[in-house]
């Protein structure tokens, strides 16, 4: 089936294709999108691409924070995690140009099956480089989940434990208000967090939880 077409759902009814929707329990007329690349596949990817230690665990961080916001919409978590997993697979060859950051990830995903909105998604995370807008649950959620990826570990770093455990909600936020901690992150982008109806607290306390469910891997 092409990837646009709609899907049958178990109710036998055709529907357009939704953003990442999965099968609710009990209720047999919600469609489910299907993920397209396993997350094994979609590792493998990233790893081929991306050689710098800081830039796998900031992929990581931001899958979990993606599978972990999922299932407030009724989205599927496979998907959503992919989609973060590979939000910045060409980072390492657009570095110094900006404006192809997110083009070529494109690209590369072409002739695979993720779905078009997680392509989408995934370029509109570079939306103000790339004159886009970002005008979906998806779109807003992959920006705010990977931007927050980065005061969470500086906000980590600089705790006596250097430990996402020892982190509190209150510290991040108290943080999040000084321009100068972690500058290279931008507020405005975390802040599109209340844009799908999140509040910051409640999207930190989120993205923490989802961290720390992979504190291991990120070493902290």
């Amino acid at each position: 089936m092409h990837r646009n077409a709609a899907r049958r759902s178990s109710c036998g009814a055709r529907h357009p294709r939704v953003a990442g929707a999965v099968v609710i329990e009990g209720n047999p007329c919600t469609v489910r999108e299907e993920t397209g690349m396993t997350r094994d596949q979609a590792f493998t990817l990233l790893t081929a691409r991306v050689q710098t230690d800081s830039l796998l665990k900031h992929s990581l961080a931001t899958e979990a924070i993606m599978r972990e916001l999922a299932p407030r919409f009724a989205a599927d978590p496979d998907l959503w995690g992919v989609t973060g997993l590979l939000h910045d697979l060409d980072f390492e060859d657009t570095r110094d140009d900006p404006a192809q950051h997110g083009r070529k990830t494109a690209e590369l995903l072409a002739a695979s099956d993720l779905p078009q909105d997680a392509v989408e998604a995934i370029l509109r995370h570079n939306a103000e480089a790339l004159g886009l807008e970002r005008t979906t649950t998806f779109d807003l959620a992959l920006t705010c989940a990977e931007t927050i990826t980065g005061l969470l570990v500086a906000a980590a770093l600089v705790h006596p434990e250097k430990k996402l455990a020892a982190v509190k909600p209150q510290s991040v936020r108290k943080r999040m208000k000084s321009k100068d901690f972690a500058r290279n992150v931008n507020r405005d982008h975390i802040m599109l967090c209340e844009r799908i109806d999140i509040p910051l607290p409640d999207f930190i306390e989120l993205s923490l939880k989802a961290t720390r469910g992979i504190s291991d891997q990120l070493g902290l």
